[in-house]
């Protein structure tokens, strides 16, 4: 069975020549050999800029700040739904749209930890992770695409207790029936996602989903 991207071609290119560039960068001991595969990231970068808006400098020095095995980055969303079966979500301030509370995993924190602390500080709710609900790699799910590669964890968590909280990333919060879902930030979880969120809720002996 073939797996489709839904990232475009040109930027599956780039982002296989920049993880080429990037382990030869790395491991190369050869300084004619690293110089070839520095340029070799410097194409990567001129692709990315040559479809996007964002400036060729500009990217270019994103790729020249990763540093050894280029490998994906994690982006952890929380699912916590309330006793009567709605899901939290967040207002994303800068996109007026909504999302489950999430966000990158810092370093020197496990997921669920991850979870914990993007709930709290986005929502103003404590929670307890209890079980991860689906890994996907995000290229293969319907978001618009991005420079790096991500996988996305989805982790199960239960109310413990808070008040709703607006944050600096967040100017609204609230719990919604799965017929009453807003418009949704899809560079962060698509609507087929939270469908399936709420499959796990019916059916909590459901497995783990994973690309």
């Amino acid at each position: 069975m073939i797996l489709l991207s839904h990232n475009p071609l040109w930027l599956q290119w780039a982002q296989q020549i920049q993880s080429i560039a990037q382990a030869g960068i790395t491991y190369s001991k050869d300084p004619y050999d690293q110089e070839r595969y520095r340029r070799l990231r410097e194409i990567a970068g001129e692709i990315m800029a040559s479809y996007t808006s964002v400036p060729k400098d500009v990217l270019s020095q994103a790729l020249a700040a990763e540093e050894g095995y280029l490998t994906p980055k994690v982006d952890v969303r929380a699912v916590v739904f309330d006793v009567r079966g709605r899901l939290l979500l967040v207002r994303e301030r800068g996109e007026g749209l909504w999302s489950l509370p999430g966000g990158w995993a810092d370093v020197g924190e496990s997921p669920g930890e991850a979870a914990a602390r993007e709930v709290l500080e986005e929502s103003g709710y404590r929670v307890r992770p209890v079980k991860v609900l689906a890994v996907y790699d995000r290229a293969r799910h319907a978001h618009p695409p991005l420079l790096w590669y991500v996988y996305k964890l989805f982790i199960r968590c239960e109310l413990v207790d808070g008040t709703a909280r607006t944050s600096l990333e967040t100017d609204r919060v609230g719990f919604f029936d799965r017929d009453s879902i807003p418009a949704l930030s899809t560079s962060r979880v698509t609507a087929a996602q939270i469908r399936r969120m709420f499959e796990h809720y019916d059916n909590p002996d459901l497995p783990t989903d994973f690309d």
